[in-house]
């Protein structure tokens, strides 16, 4: 059973697991990462993300020597934030580890989902050129494990 605990005591509800799953693959908006640097400093990083339902992970796409995958290289534990910031808000976020997928069939898998759920089509020069990083190894995939979900619905008030 997912992990479920209430972001803002006193204040709306939170999600249930379906509303969760509902709110990660209908709403279009970012995911902020924190990672921690070498010298203990938080990173954030916003990103774009795919969720996968059926297997409750969350996958972004990165570059293979971004600050992301320093920090990561060190301590796999990643924290996570998607939030509407239009009222009434909403939002999702928590901690998970983090698994690095370098397989490029893999991620050209993944990247074709983020593209088409932010771009709407693959076509698009954004997507053609990030595509081409992908395909020449440039880039990989995280897969981030929840390890629970903190959640808000002002929506509820």
């Amino acid at each position: 059973m997912l992990k479920i605990l209430d972001g803002s005591p006193g204040f709306g509800t939170p999600f249930s697991e379906q509303g969760i799953k509902d709110f990660l693959t209908t709403k279009v908006l970012n995911v902020h990462l924190g990672t921690v640097d070498v010298n203990g400093h938080a990173n954030i990083h916003p990103a774009w993300y795919y969720y996968d339902d059926s297997k409750g992970k969350i996958y972004v796409e990165t570059g293979k020597h971004s600050k992301k995958m320093e920090n990561l290289s060190r301590n796999n534990t990643i924290y996570f934030c998607i939030d509407d910031p239009s009222p009434p808000y909403k939002g999702v976020r928590g901690k998970g580890s983090v698994e690095v997928h370098r397989d490029v069939n893999f991620n050209v898998l993944i990247a074709q989902k983020i593209h088409l759920r932010y771009l709407g089509n693959l076509e698009d020069p954004i997507s053609r050129e990030l595509m081409d990083a992908i395909k020449k190894g440039q880039s990989v995939v995280l897969e981030i494990s929840p390890k629970y979900y903190s959640t808000w619905d002002y929506s509820k008030q």
